[in-house]
């Protein structure tokens, strides 16, 4: 760092001199222009004078000669009149000869008046620049100064961020040794668990297997569960009922999965959709899928247990229904109505665990399941209808061929007629029909979603009937909130 403070101090210095020498080329070359032009006008002027003088010299002469010429020309006059034009002649020629040397006395002070105006103004011109040089070596001395200060504070500073970031380079090496001992210990440690996360990696895979990361089937399942649950009981259901069933829907529609893609194991991966499922790719086994869905349904019954004696035998019912539903799709095209009534047997189950009895709503409310489900599961079919058509399975989308949507809206409208009759007998008033309203809205939104038949909008339209669940299930628990229906 220091040839180059070196450097451009000596540049800097270099241009002072400059600077200094070219101030003096101008004012010398103005103080000699000066000069040069005070005595051109000097000179100029003097012939001027002169010619005045010669003027005033000529006029005198050209009248003295008019006056003898007048003079010698008269008649012979009398002797006052002679005497008093020669006094006057005499008078004349004093006069002008006195007017000629006072104009010349006059020129020539004004002559003079002039070389001393100039050469005062030589003076003062000359001692300004005089002024000016020593004002401009003391800003430049100044300036000089302000420039080396400011390059000696530069350099202290430089010299400060030098030992800084020696000071750093000194610290970096230090954390650079305790990094590279950081990074040993740390590949021992991942050595140590490497088991681990082959393990976390295998629950992430279960994780997918039961759809964890795809919530809607849950949902699904948990709206017609919940809105059974609450008619039965008139309100709040019991606590335990309660919980039971909620993690029963979540244990049930996490097997079906499992047995879903244990199922199709072979033909998921001639489908876009699903090709990449945990099964089918590869990074889970058959056997492992069988063990969780039996882990599962050990799981649901170990709640059920914990309820009566009808729910218990009517759960037996719901595992044969929810096993069976994966392989339906190779033997009939009603498949989705076998969901449905896989997803519609919590209904009655409820109801029984709520009330040890079942009522004509329970059954009405499991027929509007069954309906709802074929509705929506015929939706999510059409988005593999493509796919189905060439590896042979069988849905109710393939079914219905170009009638699916009339189907679908006539399935929706049946659906809301039991919804009407469901309210009626359970004596249900103004928010559950507003409930019923508003889903009988999403129905016609979903019909129009499927209008085109494209896949991402009949998806589209599959996913909204979780807002149609939603409505209802809010819909009955504002009518027993807020209502004033009581059990």
């Amino acid at each position: 760092m220091t040839p180059l403070f070196t450097k451009l101090q000596q540049y800097i210095k270099d241009q002072g001199v400059i600077a200094a020498n070219n101030y003096k080329i101008v004012s010398n070359g103005l103080l000699a222009l000066a000069k040069i032009n005070f005595y051109k006008f000097l000179k100029n002027i003097k012939p001027l004078i002169d010619g005045i003088i010669l003027i005033a010299k000529v006029i005198f002469a050209l009248t003295e000669m008019a006056l003898f010429l007048l003079f010698i020309s008269m008649k012979p006059l009398p002797a006052k009149i002679k005497t008093g034009i020669k006094a006057f002649y005499a008078l004349s020629k004093t006069t002008l000869y006195s007017l000629t040397k006072g104009i010349i006395l006059i020129t020539r002070v004004i002559f003079a008046i002039i070389r001393l105006t100039l050469f005062l103004l030589f003076l003062i011109v000359r001692e300004l620049l005089t002024r000016i040089k020593t004002a401009a070596k003391t800003f430049y001395a100044l300036v000089k100064a302000i420039l080396h200060a400011i390059f000696k504070g530069i350099k202290n500073g430089l010299s400060s961020i030098n030992k800084f970031i020696s000071g750093i380079r000194r610290k970096l090496a230090a954390w650079e040794n305790r990094f590279i001992l950081h990074q040993k210990l740390r590949l021992l440690k991942i050595r140590n668990h490497v088991k681990q996360s082959a393990l976390v990696n295998k629950l992430k895979q279960y994780a997918l297997l039961i759809r964890l990361d795809k919530p809607i089937g849950i949902l699904l399942l948990l709206w017609p569960t919940l809105i059974a649950l609450w008619i039965a009981a008139g309100g709040w259901p019991d606590t335990d009922v309660l919980l039971v069933f909620i993690a029963g829907v979540f244990l049930m529609r996490s097997a079906g999965c499992a047995i879903n893609d244990y199922a199709d194991r072979h033909i998921d991966r001639l489908v876009t959709r699903t090709k990449n499922r945990p099964l089918t790719s590869g990074k889970i086994t058959s056997v492992e899928a069988l063990l969780i869905f039996s882990m599962l349904c050990i799981a649901a019954f170990s709640l059920v247990i914990l309820m009566n004696q009808l729910t218990i035998v009517m759960s037996l019912i719901g595992l044969v229904l929810a096993a069976s539903y994966p392989f339906m799709k190779r033997h009939h095209y009603l498949p989705q109505v076998h969901l449905g009534a896989a997803f519609g047997w919590a209904v009655p189950m409820a109801y029984a665990a709520q009330t040890n009895e079942l009522n004509p709503v329970a059954w009405l409310l499991f027929i509007a399941t069954v309906l709802w489900a074929t509705a929506y599961d015929t939706m999510y079919a059409m988005v593999d209808r493509e796919d189905d058509l060439k590896i042979g399975v069988k849905s109710t989308a393939i079914l219905f061929e170009d009638a699916d949507k009339l189907i679908i809206g006539i399935i929706q409208a049946i659906l809301i007629l039991c919804l009407i009759m469901i309210g009626q007998k359970a004596g249900l008033g103004g928010f559950y029909f507003t409930g019923v309203v508003i889903a009988s809205v999403l129905a016609i939104w979903q019909q129009y979603l499927i209008r085109n038949r494209q896949p991402a909008e009949c998806f589209q339209a599959f996913l909204n009937n979780n807002w149609f669940g939603l409505v209802l299930f809010v819909g009955v628990f504002l009518e027993y909130q807020l209502g004033g229906i009581t059990s």
